[in-house]
C-alpha cells in the first residue's frame, strides 16, 4: 500500500520549503551523492568537509549501520518501524530493507523538513502487503508523533524506534525526556536503533565540523559513549551485542554498497563534494569514525 503522508499534500509540502537555510537532512543528502538539496546545503556540506576531509565516512557508514540494524531486527521478527529524522530517500530506506525480509512490514517516516516529506510522498511506496506512511513533525513533538503514527502502527505489538543521526541536533534538556516518552509508549519486545556523533575519538576535527553547523544556526551536541548508553540504560533497555560501538564496528557484514565508478579523467574535473560518491568507505579506521551505534530491547 502506498504511503498517504498522513494527510499531507506533496504540493503543500513543497510550498513550505525554505531554500535560504541549510537543513541537516539536505546536507546529509549532499554527502550521500543525492540531488535533493539546495546551494545553501551544499555550502554547509563543503564547510564540514573542509573541517574534516574524511567526514563523509561518518555519513555513509551511518547509512550502512542502519541497513544492518534494520535487517537484523526484521530477521528477528520486528514488523513495525518508527523512523524519526528520516532524511531524504536513498537507495535503501527502512521499508525497502524490512520488506525484503518481511513483506508485511509497516513503517512510519517522520521528519520536520518539507523537502524530505515531499520526496517521501513521491518515492517511498510500500509493497502491496505492507504499508508506509509519512508525518511532518519534529522529534521534540513525541505526543503528536505517537498519536498520528498510531493510525498505521499497532502499539500493542513491538515497534523498532529508529533514531539515526538525529539526537545530536537536540539539547540534553529535551533529548533524554523525548526518548523516554517515545519508549514509554512502546510495548515489551520493542527495540531502539540509535546512532549519534561523538567527540570521543577525534575531538579536533569533529569539533570543527560542529562549529560549522552551529555557525549556521544548528543545535549540535556531541555526546560521549556513556551519554549514548544512557538513552538505553536510563530507560531500562537491554543493549544488544556488541553494545555501544563505533559505527563501522556494529556487526559488519561486508554487504554494503560499493562506490560508483568513473573514468579518472572525469574524476579530475569534479570538486571534492562530487568526488565523495566515487570513494570507497572500506578503508575507514577507528580514527575516521566519529559516531556511536547501538540497538537495544525493551523488557
Amino acid at each position: 500500500m502506498p504511503g498517504d503522508a498522513l494527510g499531507q499534500d506533496a504540493a503543500v509540502l513543497r510550498w513550505r520549503i525554505d531554500t535560504t537555510k541549510a537543513h541537516p537532512a539536505r546536507v546529509y543528502d549532499v554527502f550521500l551523492g543525492g540531488r535533493d538539496h539546495y546551494p545553501v546545503d551544499r555550502v554547509a556540506a563543503a564547510a564540514a568537509l573542509a573541517a574534516n576531509p574524511r567526514g563523509y565516512l561518518d555519513v555513509r557508514h551511518n547509512r550502512d549501520f542502519l541497513r544492518r540494524a534494520v535487517t537484523t531486527l526484521a530477521e528477528e521478527g520486528i514488523r513495525q518501524f518508527l523512523d524519526i529524522g528520516t532524511g531524504l530517500p536513498t537507495r535503501d530506506n527502512v521499508h525497502r530493507i524490512a520488506q525484503r525480509i518481511a513483506p508485511d512490514a509497516r513503517v512510519v517516516y517522520v521528519d520536520n523538513d518539507p523537502v524530505v516529506m515531499a520526496q517521501a510522498c513521491a518515492m517511498l511506496t510500500s509493497g502491496p502487503a505492507g504499508r508506509t506512511d509519512y508525518l511532518v513533525a519534529d522529534l521534540r513533538q513525541p505526543a503528536r508523533i505517537l498519536e498520528q503514527a498510531a493510525t498505521t502502527l499497532d502499539f500493542g505489538r513491538p515497534v523498532a524506534l529508529v533514531l539515526g543521526a538525529v539526537l545530536h541536533f537536540v539539547e540534553d534538556a529535551e533529548a533524554y525526556p523525548v526518548v523516554r516518552e517515545l519508549l514509554d509508549a512502546l510495548p515489551s519486545g520493542s527495540r531502539l536503533v540509535l546512532s549519534h556523533l561523538t567527540a570521543d575519538i577525534n575531538p579536533e576535527n569533529i569539533g570543527k565540523v560542529a562549529q560549522t553547523f552551529r555557525e549556521r544556526g544548528f543545535t549540535f551536541v556531541l555526546r560521549s559513549k556513556a551519554d549514548v548508553e544512557s538513552f538505553f540504560t536510563d530507560n531500562g533497555l537491554e543493549l544488544d551485542d556488541p553494545g555501544v560501538v563505533l559505527g563501522h564496528r556494529w556487526r559488519p557484514d561486508g554487504d554494503g554498497p560499493g562506490p560508483e565508478t568513473a573514468d579518472p579523467a572525469y574524476l579530475a574535473t569534479l570538486d571534492d563534494i562530487e568526488k565523495i560518491r566515487f570513494r570507497d568507505i572500506d578503508d575507514a579506521t577507528d580514527a575516521d569514525i566519529n559516531f556511536y551505534t547501538a540497538t537495544g530491547r525493551k523488557g
